[in-house]
C-alpha cells in the first residue's frame, strides 16, 4: 500500500516500512537459517534435537514415582549444595525443566533457539556459551545466598534450597549472543529490556540469574567478536611453520 505526497511523488506505507526493517533486522539470520535447514533438515541441529529430547526425557522421568528422585540426585542444583557436587551436577542441570511450568514451552524455547545458535554460531560455541552462562547463573546464587538479604545482590538463607534448574538461561544467553552475531540490536536489546523488567516486577532468582546470563553471554560476544580468529591463526601458523620444518628435513636427510 502507498500513500501519495502533497509533491504528487509515492510513498512507501507502513506495511512496507516494516518490511524493511524485518529484512535488515532478520534477513541475514533468516537466509543462514533456512538455507541449513532446506538442505539438511533434521541433520542441520543435531544438538538443539538432542537438547530438546533430554529435556523432554528428564520431565517425563521426574514425574514418574521414584523418578524426581533420581533427577534430583544427578541433575538437580541448589545453592546449600556442595560446590564440587554443584558443578558436577550443572551440565545436566541444564535439561531438568521447571516443575511448575509447562514442559512445552521449554521444549518449543529449547529447539528454537538452540538450532538457530547451533547453525549462526557452531555447535562448539553454543555449548561454551549455554554451559557457561549457566554456570554463571548457578554461582551467582551462592555467591548472592553468601551476601545474605542485607546486600543489594544478596538472597535470604531459604534461597539456597530452591532447585535452581532449566534451560532458560542458557535460551537468553544464546539468543543475545546470536542477535550480536547477526547484528540484529533491536532484538537483542528487547531480550535485555525484557528480561531486566522481569527481574523489576518479578524480584527472584530466576529473574537475576537471566541477567548474570546476558551479562556473560555479552562478555563472550565481544570476545569471539576481538579475537574469535585468533587461535586458529597462530594454530595454523604453527601448522604451516612444523610442515616447513618438515619438509626442511626430509630434503636434507636425501640430500647427498
Amino acid at each position: 500500500m502507498k500513500q501519495i505526497t502533497r509533491a504528487g511523488g509515492a510513498r512507501p506505507g507502513w506495511w512496507a516500512v516494516l518490511r524493511r526493517a524485518a529484512v535488515a533486522e532478520w534477513g541475514e539470520l533468516f537466509a543462514s537459517v533456512k538455507d541449513q535447514v532446506v538442505r539438511r533438515k533434521f541433520a542441520a541441529v543435531p544438538l538443539a534435537t538432542a537438547a530438546t529430547a533430554l529435556v523432554l526425557l528428564f520431565s517425563v522421568v521426574q514425574h514418574l514415582p521414584g523418578g524426581d528422585r533420581l533427577v534430583a540426585d544427578i541433575g538437580v542444583v541448589k545453592a546449600a549444595l556442595p560446590l564440587d557436587v554443584s558443578l558436577l551436577r550443572t551440565p545436566l542441570s541444564l535439561y531438568v525443566p521447571a516443575l511448575d511450568l509447562p514442559v512445552w514451552g521449554a521444549l518449543a524455547q529449547v529447539f528454537l533457539v538452540f538450532g538457530v545458535a547451533e547453525i549462526v554460531l557452531g555447535r562448539r560455541l553454543t555449548l561454551v556459551v549455554a554451559y557457561v552462562c549457566t554456570l554463571a547463573g548457578t554461582l551467582f546464587a551462592r555467591i548472592g545466598v553468601a551476601l545474605g538479604p542485607h546486600h543489594a545482590m544478596g538472597f535470604p538463607r531459604w534461597v539456597a534450597h530452591v532447585r535452581d534448574t532449566g534451560p532458560s538461561a542458557a535460551v537468553v544467553a544464546l539468543a543475545v549472543v546470536v542477535a550480536l552475531r547477526c547484528r540484529a540490536w533491536w532484538t537483542g536489546g528487547a531480550v535485555v529490556v525484557s528480561m531486566a523488567v522481569e527481574a523489576l516486577l518479578l524480584p527472584n532468582l530466576a529473574g537475576l540469574e537471566h541477567l548474570v546470563a546476558i551479562s556473560a553471554a555479552a562478555l563472550i560476544a565481544v570476545w569471539v567478536e576481538v579475537f574469535g580468529d585468533y587461535w586458529p591463526r597462530v594454530l595454523s601458523g604453527v601448522g604451516a611453520a612444523a610442515s616447513v620444518a618438515a619438509k626442511g628435513r626430509t630434503r636434507a636427510a636425501v640430500a647427498p
